[in-house]
């Protein structure tokens, strides 16, 4: 079990802790849709990346009733 040697003031402890804090989200517009999204993600409303669809949602894709 690990004891201090010496007493860590106020200070140093809260000096430690300074970059504890957590920081709030940065979310930008789509340019597609206009919903917000996390920086350098997919839009997860629309699919979009980079004025360019990557992603296909569920409501686009067609599927046959055999195939299902």
């Amino acid at each position: 079990m690990a004891v201090q040697q010496n007493k860590v003031t106020r200070s140093r402890r809260n000096n430690r802790r300074a970059h504890d804090a957590l920081v709030a989200g940065n979310p930008n517009e789509c340019t597609n849709c206009g919903e917000l999204k996390r920086p350098h993600h997919v839009c997860p409303s629309c699919g979009h990346y980079n004025d360019r669809e990557v992603v296909a949602l569920v409501e686009e894709i067609e599927l046959d009733d055999d195939a299902a």
